[in-house]
């Protein structure tokens, strides 16, 4: 028998996920819900500081009202207060830029 006459099959494209990858699938809807979850608790903590520490972290009280009526229940509202801090601050950059 010659060494091109035997050919091997690999199942190379049959891989069945382990138990743990099954599991973080299964997993993940539950760990986003919690961390919106966790996410909203912080934005709300945020209504406690005054206007001042607002503005230092690049926030004002309508940005934190806006995140949370933007958002439904199962949303993430920290996605809209990263927007609405990064264009305060671009905007900021363009007009000490323009000055």
């Amino acid at each position: 028998m010659l060494m091109t006459d035997r050919t091997t099959e690999l199942d190379c494209g049959k891989l069945t996920p382990t138990f743990s990858q099954r599991l973080v699938v299964a997993l993940a809807p539950l760990t986003s819900f919690l961390r919106g979850f966790r996410n909203r608790m912080e934005i709300n903590a945020l209504h406690d500081l005054n206007d001042t520490q607002l503005r230092d972290i690049g926030l004002s009280r309508a940005d934190l009202t806006s995140a949370f009526l933007a958002s439904t229940f199962f949303e993430d509202p920290s996605e809209h207060l990263t927007r609405s801090a990064r264009n305060r601050w671009r905007l900021s950059l363009f007009r000490s830029y323009e000055e």
